[in-house]
């Protein structure tokens, strides 16, 4: 009974078991899957992406290196046919991944080594900067090449500036006539903006100063650059930089001052570059002593101590006492919140230059300071509308604190004015220059009176 009814029942529940299990895919589905997956149709002369590991080991300096050397021996010293060859091999060859490379061989004949050096088993070329002639025009005929490839390939700029400061750098590793050519063609490039002055930089590396190798090199580049532009046009890239105030950090810190800038740079020839530098030196103590004013009016220093103060600068930065005079005047101005009413701010000008008179006396000792101070007075009284009608007052108060005296003050009136509110100022003042020519001409007969 039960052998019969087992086999019946399991065969009953076998379709019920079946039915709940997934059943497996054809085997030859499996067989297209898989196919799909391993290998898709491809078509002829298809470029499989390349793994960065792969791209690394193939980076031949070598390879290029021989390629650009092989081609400028063909070309030989003829400097157009270099700058084709350079134009079409940028189509063939990497020069973005060899741009090191490329500009070595341009400038040395070879791959530089660190410190300057080429390696011996290397090969070389003598179509480079270092195997030219040492003149000028030899120097701006390379320049041309770097030119015109550069524009052709704007992504080279970086890397040749790179390669500039790279080189300024291995400047000791270079014999005396290769650093002329490249401070001579560095010059140039400065001048036809395919260099930025940033790459000055570089120049001021500890060693290269110490060893004057810095100092003299600039000598060179300044002096080609000059020849190309003008001090103004060179000045002007040197600022766009902040470059324009480092000029003395050519030398070691024991050399950096005005007097042996100009001594150096003189005698080399540069007489300009170091009147610029004199120059700015004075203009940056002025702006230095203008600061220092200012401090030491809000702090409320004695005048006596500030006295002693702007003398020292004057004679340490040969700052004379007519532009003394006006930092004075403006750091005096400067030190104040002036009232918007026009009616009140000459009360409080009296007031507060009153205060002030000791210290512009002080420094109002020539004709020709007294004169500045009229007219830095004049173009502050035009220029700040509230004061137009002080004018007179503050001339009037100066006079009577012997801050300004009559010979000035008449000069001014008769033909050393300015033209800023000419008119309103000498209607201001007729009276009182009625006033002083009288005293004048009353002290004159007193004195003949006296003979």
């Amino acid at each position: 009974m039960y052998g019969a009814a087992g086999p019946q029942a399991r065969s009953a529940s076998a379709p019920v078991v079946r039915s709940l299990q997934r059943p497996p895919p054809p085997t030859t589905g499996v067989s297209f899957m898989n196919n799909q997956k391993q290998q898709k149709p491809t078509l002829s002369g298809q470029r499989f992406k390349t793994r960065k590991r792969d791209e690394k080991e193939r980076f031949d300096p070598t390879q290029f290196q021989d390629c650009i050397i092989q081609g400028l021996t063909e070309t030989g010293t003829d400097l157009e046919a270099v700058a084709k060859f350079l134009d079409a091999s940028g189509a063939k060859l990497d020069y973005r991944r060899y741009a090191e490379t490329l500009f070595d061989i341009l400038v040395a004949g070879g791959m530089l080594a660190p410190g300057g050096t080429l390696a011996d088993d290397m090969m070389r070329t003598d179509v480079c900067v270092f195997a030219a002639q040492e003149d000028l025009e030899t120097m701006q005929a390379f320049a041309q090449v770097f030119n015109k490839l550069i524009r052709r390939y704007k992504y080279l700029e970086k890397g040749f500036e790179d390669e500039v400061k790279k080189l300024l750098l291995f400047l000791k590793g270079f014999s005396e006539s290769e650093r002329n050519k490249l401070a001579m063609l560095t010059g140039v490039l400065l001048a036809n903006g395919t260099l930025n002055a940033s790459i000055l930089n570089s120049l001021y590396n500890e060693n290269l100063v110490k060893e004057g190798v810095s100092a003299a090199f600039a000598v060179k580049l300044f002096k080609s650059w000059i020849n190309e532009k003008d001090i103004n046009a060179v000045a002007a890239s040197l600022r766009k930089v902040s470059m324009d105030n480092r000029l003395m950090e050519l030398f070691p810190a024991n050399k950096q001052s005005v007097e042996h800038f100009t001594k150096y740079f003189t005698e080399a020839g540069l007489k300009e570059l170091s009147e610029y530098v004199r120059n700015q030196q004075t203009i940056g103590a002025r702006k230095e002593l203008q600061k220092e004013l200012q401090e030491q009016m809000s702090r409320g220093d004695p005048f006596k101590d500030i006295i002693l103060y702007v003398k020292e600068e004057m004679k340490k930065n040969n700052i004379p006492e007519p532009v003394v005079i006006g930092i004075i005047w403006s750091s005096v101005m400067s030190t104040v919140e002036w009232n918007k009413k026009e009616e009140l701010v000459a009360e409080q000008a009296i007031k507060h230059l009153k205060q002030y008179s000791p210290l512009l006396a002080a420094f109002t000792t020539q004709g020709q300071s007294e004169l500045t101070l009229l007219l830095k007075i004049q173009e502050y009284c035009y220029d700040n509308i509230h004061f137009m009608k002080a004018f007179q007052k503050i001339v009037v108060l100066f006079y009577k604190a012997e801050v300004l005296s009559e010979e000035p003050i008449l000069k001014w009136y008769k033909d050393a004015h300015v033209a800023k509110g000419k008119s309103v100022f000498l209607e201001q003042m007729k009276k009182f220059v009625e006033w002083l020519k009288n005293a004048e001409e009353e002290s004159e007969s007193e004195a003949e009176e006296g003979d």
